[in-house]
């Protein structure tokens, strides 16, 4: 079959790899449709990130080249032995989260901070692009025929964006901003709509997805254009009740702390290619609060009955299409110099 596999910095390559098999307690999906995910973005720009490259993962055993993509949905065409909850032509999505189940974080449920942790598509284990893979029967989620294949591949970049949300502090009828409108951070716009909040302010430079958070609700603030923190204040009050850094950028991050009302909340959801200088007086005299989150854990599920409802709408955030063959040239390249793209479809078969 096909597959993209990471060999390197800008070193992706389409090859042709087995088949893999849907061994005991596994199942075997034919994949339709796969995203690709800025934290694949920071894999072919700077990485290894999350790939294992001079070493085997601890939970896979599998190191460079591996196969990419974890932002996946698709059909189930074989079920290995042991496997119950699944059978030939269901329609699922892959919670991508490899965990040990041993260590202190797994004994406490917390899976997503497993001291092993690894996705599927960046630690090994297959990924969604290519034209199949096998998944652990217990990362797999059906998907109901009301949600598109495409509206299932949003469900693992959703499952963020609702972490997010639900690990902040956020109240019904509080204000939030978010920085940065790149996939995920329109994701959270809807999580945020979701979960009640009144306002919701849209810091972003790039007409189209300044565009795009307006078409989903938010209020938007250009800092090209604007103090955004003054701004802020005098629109809400003195700040927000919980600002959103989705950007990565250090200086981003900052204009985050300070847009945070007198004993709000910073939540990092990005991840950062090099390290960010913050001031901690910006924290400690407003008696702020600052938290970081990684993945998501058991909310893939309410992701579904979302999409159910209309939240997280595939029509308004994927702006191109593309096959396998082309996810190179055509998507990983395009969204380095495309500013107008958002999510990026890729097509396996």
């Amino acid at each position: 079959m096909k597959a993209l596999r990471w060999h390197g910095v800008k070193d992706l390559r389409v090859e042709n790899i087995a088949e893999p098999a849907a061994g005991k307690g596994k199942v075997k999906i034919k994949v339709e449709c796969c995203g690709i995910c800025g934290s694949d973005l920071h894999e072919y720009t700077a990485g290894p990130i999350f790939i294992s490259n001079s070493a085997p993962h601890p939970l896979t055993g599998e190191q460079a080249p591996i196969v990419m993509g974890h932002e996946f949905s698709g059909q189930v065409v074989e079920v290995g032995e042991g496997v119950t909850k699944f059978q030939a032509g269901d329609r699922v999505v892959v919670e991508p989260i490899f965990a040990c189940g041993k260590c202190e974080a797994c004994k406490q449920g917390k899976y997503n901070l497993c001291d092993k942790m690894g996705f599927l598509g960046l630690a090994g284990g297959g990924g969604g692009f290519s034209e199949y893979v096998a998944a652990d029967e217990h990362m797999v989620h059906k998907i109901p025929d009301s949600v598109s294949y495409e509206q299932g591949a949003l469900v693992e970049p959703s499952a963020v964006a609702l972490y997010a949300v639900r690990q902040s502090n956020l109240q019904v009828g509080d204000r939030a901003a978010v920085f940065g409108t790149g996939p995920i951070g329109l994701l959270v716009i809807e999580a945020l709509k979701a979960a009640g909040a009144s306002e919701i302010y849209a810091i972003e430079l790039s007409e189209q997805r300044k565009q795009k958070a307006a078409e989903l609700g938010a209020i938007v603030l250009d800092p090209s254009q604007v103090d955004v923190v003054k701004e802020l204040r005098e629109r809400t009050g003195g700040g927000v009740d919980v600002a959103y850094e989705v950007t990565g950028v250090p200086a981003v991050l900052n204009n985050a702390i300070d847009a945070a009302k007198l004993g709000g909340e910073v939540m990092i959801v990005s991840i950062f290619e090099r390290e960010a200088a913050i001031k901690p007086n910006a924290i400690v005299t407003k008696e702020r609060t600052m938290k970081g989150i990684i993945g998501y854990r058991n909310v893939f599920p309410a992701v579904i009955k979302l999409m159910e409802q209309g939240y997280f709408p595939a029509e308004k955030l994927v702006t191109k299409r593309i096959q396998l063959d082309e996810v190179v040239d055509h998507g990983f390249e395009a969204l380095l110099k495309e500013k107008n793209q958002v999510k990026i479809m890729v097509k396996p078969q």
